[in-house]
């Protein structure tokens, strides 16, 4: 019998929970132990901001007899009363959480709760589907990397790199020194030609000779489960759930390569775009924009602007638990989920307002000799252009109309006379 929990056992999990069981009782129905069951549910929980029937999503404590209204600034809002809206709680400076008290106690989710059609709280599910792929999804990069510990590695290194730089080839020395090293000839190979051994392949006279063969390069994760619900059905899913809050789809220009990117922030509501440079399409220079605009915006008005972040399945984008939580205080400041692999029309608008920028800067334009400073004079001109989706008006008037003065001059853009517009290759030239 198989340790590990099949989708149909999930299945019956998710009903068994629907239904008001126990862990003792689903563990006895699926012959398995209750912590084992206890376990599962935990692990792979999902959670949900969503309404009840004719209600919208509200956590507040105070939601009961508030009395508040127009705490948006938007005087055209329909929804009078703020305690009926759903992103009252975004904008309100009495806002306290209320969490439910059950979701501290087993079975940890609202499955089988007989309030969940009236309760507005935050919500905690366990759905069988989204636990098997996240399953599956753990075996498959366990299985991945490199299966030596960093000990091994040190004794391996002091056992073929002296003998290499002496001129030995690998196939003599693992003939010669079997007992020491364990380990095949194309597993030596790999490990010199992924730089973790000392000896490089210039040491090794015959393999310098031979072109290399093309091969999709080696993509390092900084998480690997960066993408477990986070997919672009839990996008759609969490949209819904939560009342289809505000979109800030990312993505990466690519200048010269190996030189300087832009990363582009496209307020998809507003057809508004932020762009920032960078040294390296990397990771880390990911995160640091984010903290940086969290640190100028502070922590409200960063959730105000960027409730959910759609990116595509570029390695720069790949630890979106920094992105999503605040550095300091540990408090989650946005969601990131992650189109589907091939499929940049799911962020299609981002990708359209890139041909703004592809009028400066064309394909294969190098970035190394501009600054940040030319890069926002060039999106203010991009902003202040005006788009028929928006009424001919510009996505600097739009953003500034749905956010405030005070956010989009934080964040530094300025509106440009529509008649000193410049959209032409020539415009850092001049």
């Amino acid at each position: 019998m198989s340790k590990h929990l099949t989708l149909l056992e999930r299945k019956d999990i998710e009903f068994l929970l629907k239904d008001g069981k126990s862990f003792k009782e689903i563990g006895r129905n699926l012959g398995k132990d209750c912590t084992t069951i206890s376990k599962e549910i935990r692990y792979h929980l999902v959670e949900r901001k969503s309404g009840a029937w004719g209600q919208a999503y509200n956590a507040c404590a105070l939601r009961f007899g508030c009395k508040k209204s127009l705490l948006c600034s938007n005087q055209n809002c329909e929804i009078k009363k703020c305690s009926f809206c759903k992103i009252c709680n975004n904008f309100c400076d009495s806002f306290i959480e209320e969490k439910c008290e059950k979701l501290d106690k087993p079975t940890y989710v609202c499955n089988g709760c007989d309030n969940l059609k009236k309760c507005t709280l935050r919500k905690k599910f366990y759905v069988a589907k989204d636990a098997q792929d996240e399953y599956e999804y753990i075996r498959s990069e366990a299985r991945t990397g490199i299966a030596i510990t960093e000990s091994e590695l040190s004794h391996l290194d002091q056992i073929i790199t002296p003998l290499v730089k002496n001129g030995q080839s690998i196939h003599h020395i693992c003939v010669h020194n079997a007992d020491s090293i364990m380990y095949s000839e194309k597993t030596l190979y790999n490990y010199i030609d992924s730089g973790l051994i000392t000896a490089c392949n210039i040491d090794l006279p015959r393999k310098v000779k031979y072109r290399p063969r093309k091969k999709a390069g080696l993509i390092h994760k900084v998480d690997r489960k960066c993408r477990i619900s986070r997919t672009y059905d839990n996008f759609q899913n969490f949209m819904e759930a939560n009342n289809h809050p505000l979109v800030v789809q990312m993505d990466s220009v690519i200048g010269r390569k190996g030189g300087k990117v832009l990363l582009t922030l496209h307020f998809v509501k507003a057809e508004f775009m932020l762009a920032y440079l960078r040294d390296a399409n990397d990771s880390q220079s990911v995160i640091d924009i984010f903290d940086k605009l969290n640190e100028l915006l502070g922590i409200d008005m960063f959730k105000t602007l960027f409730p959910v972040l759609l990116g595509d399945n570029g390695s720069e984008f790949s630890n979106p638990i920094a992105i999503e939580c605040d550095r300091t205080t540990g408090e989650i400041r946005t969601n990131v989920f992650y189109c589907d692999p091939c499929a940049s029309f799911q962020k299609g608008a981002a990708e359209k307002n890139h041909e703004e920028i592809r009028k400066v800067l064309p394909q294969g334009t190098s970035f190394d000799n501009l600054t940040q400073k030319d890069i926002t004079h060039m999106m203010d001109h991009i902003n202040s252009y005006s788009r028929p989706n928006l009424n001919d008006r510009t996505p600097y008037d739009t953003f500034k109309f749905l956010f405030g003065e005070k956010s989009i001059k934080k964040l530094g853009s300025t509106l440009i006379p529509s008649n000193e517009i410049r959209l032409k290759p020539s415009f850092f030239k001049i």
